[in-house]
């Protein structure tokens, strides 16, 4: 079972896998690669490249899978953005390297699995993308067309077999997959030792810098100098403004729900509506009387819905209406992903830096596809080879499509900063009930308040140490998230996702009854709004 992850809710393959654990680094060292981050774009990246001759030193703040991996729903399936959009921005030359792409990114991981002797439930099925009356993608055929013409195995029909309901007409993809993640990842750590590689838990990437033609990554319990640098973080903390306004992080919500085994057909599943919703089956080993129906959707920007519990009831009762045969729900968690602003993710060598520094970022709802592609693309430019899809996914690429989301999503950001001129959320402290938080005001400054189970206070600046918008309470995670930029941060400010650098500063209240505050002592002073 994993133990350490980033949130409070606990997914199915938390639950069901046993992930190793590694010490954290004590000291410095000297590494061919260093990557930051052991989720799946981390640990495929650090095998690939320790499969190759190199030495890799591998950190995570917190552990092996402990991200957004232990979060997905781990399917392998088309682009979010359909190639029929993607022929319609980038045309057709483009369309079949991304579906060149992501047949590859499928392969891999199923070699490594054969090869490496991972038991990890990989299974290659057929998905579906279909289309209920009144939705907002109805060109079904022009989707199978463009997808053909990508070199996709994909077919028309006149509905998905085997559902309890008319799903009306649909594009079957041939030949996608699924897998448990985590289990996966516990056997990808294993091999990548084998191969001479180093694993460090529990060790936070705190600083990244250039010394005597070396990459130094500062931790706090030591410094690694390498010639390269993997930043495999889901979002880079190491550059400040340049990617954070090329892509959007946004919160998406999935629960696994109980149905009779065989009553749903093992396939892959999506709709097209707003919200959308895909599905999956998963069958518990210990069990023979039913399957668990995952099932995900009710996306949202990540800090903009402090409540958002309501949005497991909205799946449920969308699962309920489609699957009438399902029984309880078992599990319920959420993730955050990464939406480039034009599409295709960034990967590859970082904007605006000619040092070896490397990122993974922008996975949208294809996380385990990109990361993949993302640990090819960079393993072939750190060993100097040419890569067929480095310019497509180069995080240094212009913007010159998707620009209305761009600009719309620029506002939303700009619009959060509103929050400073605005009042405390509650006027006094004694308001905040037990299990939950809230923003108080402090003069000119802000600050996040947890009251835990016990009654006790915790007290931190609500100002994200990113770009400083004021954070929100997440009720469903337990966790103070930036409604700017992603970042997303513990009760006691400890950061549990970037892009933010450090976590919240501590600060000591004077009283329960009023919202004043004094600093803590030792604590680095709270930032106030952005000037």
């Amino acid at each position: 079972m994993l133990e350490k992850t980033n949130g409070a809710s606990r997914s199915i393959w938390m639950e069901t896998a046993s992930v190793p654990d590694f010490p954290f680094l004590q000291g410095n060292i000297d590494t061919d690669v260093c990557v930051i981050g052991a989720g799946i774009a981390g640990l495929t990246t650090a095998y690939l490249l320790a499969r190759e001759g190199k030495s890799v030193v591998l950190i995570d703040a917190l552990g092996i899978g402990a991200g957004e991996t232990g979060r997905t729903t781990a399917h392998f399936f088309p682009p979010d953005e359909w190639y029929a959009d993607i022929e319609d921005s980038f045309g057709a030359k483009k369309a079949k390297l991304v579906a060149d792409s992501f047949m590859y990114a499928i392969g891999m991981v199923e070699s490594i699995a054969r090869t490496e002797g991972i038991e990890c439930g990989f299974e290659r099925l057929d998905g579906y993308l279909y289309a209920l009356p009144d939705n907002a993608f109805k060109d079904l055929d022009k989707e199978a067309k463009a997808a053909s013409r990508a070199g996709v195995e994909v077919e028309y029909l006149d509905h998905v077999p085997g559902l309890s309901f008319d799903s009306g007409p649909c594009v079957r993809y041939r030949n996608q997959a699924q897998f448990h993640p985590l289990k996966y990842l516990s056997g990808l750590a294993e091999a990548f030792v084998r191969h001479g590689g180093k694993i460090h838990c529990q060790t936070r990437a705190t600083e990244l810098g250039e010394e005597d033609n070396l990459q130094v990554v500062e931790t706090p319990s030591g410094t690694i100098r390498a010639r390269s640098v993997v930043v495999a973080t889901n979002t880079p903390f190491n550059d400040r403004v340049v990617m954070h306004t090329k892509q959007a992080a946004y919160s998406t919500y999935v629960i696994g729900i109980r149905v009779p085994k065989g009553s749903v057909p093992r396939i892959l599943l999506w709709d097209t509506g707003d919200p959308y919703y895909y599905i999956r089956l998963e069958t518990p080993e210990t069990q023979t009387d039913y399957d668990l129906l995952i099932v995900g959707g009710a996306d949202h920007k990540t800090g903009q819905d402090s409540n958002p519990e309501h949005r497991y009831n909205e799946i449920e009762q969308w699962v309920r209406e489609h699957f009438p045969m399902a029984g309880q729900v078992e599990y319920r968690w959420s993730g955050e992903v990464m939406e480039p602003s034009d599409g295709p993710a960034f990967l590859g060598r970082n904007p605006l830096d000619d040092r070896n520094v490397y990122v993974i970022t922008g996975d949208s709802g294809n996380g385990m596809t990109h990361t993949t592609i993302g640990a090819t693309i960079i393993t072939d430019l750190i060993m100097g080879r040419d890569n067929p899809w480095a310019d497509l996914y180069s995080p240094s690429r212009k913007m010159l499509h998707g620009l209305s989301d761009f600009v719309t999503e620029q506002a939303n950001t700009l619009s959060q900063y509103a929050d400073w001129a605005k009042s405390g959320e509650v006027e006094s402290i004694q308001e905040i009930a037990a299990g939950s938080g809230a923003v108080i005001r402090d003069g000119a400054r802000k600050i996040a308040v947890y009251r835990d189970d016990e009654g006790g206070l915790h007290a931190v600046s609500a100002a994200c140490t990113h770009l400083a918008c004021v954070v929100h309470w997440n009720s469903g995670e337990k966790s103070w998230d930036c409604p700017c930029h992603g970042s997303r941060f513990a009760v006691d400010g400890e950061v549990l996702h970037g892009p933010a650098p450090t976590g919240l500063s501590p600060v000591m209240l004077e009283t329960e009854g009023t919202p004043s505050a004094t600093q803590a002592s030792g604590a680095a002073k709270p930032h106030g709004p952005p000037p």
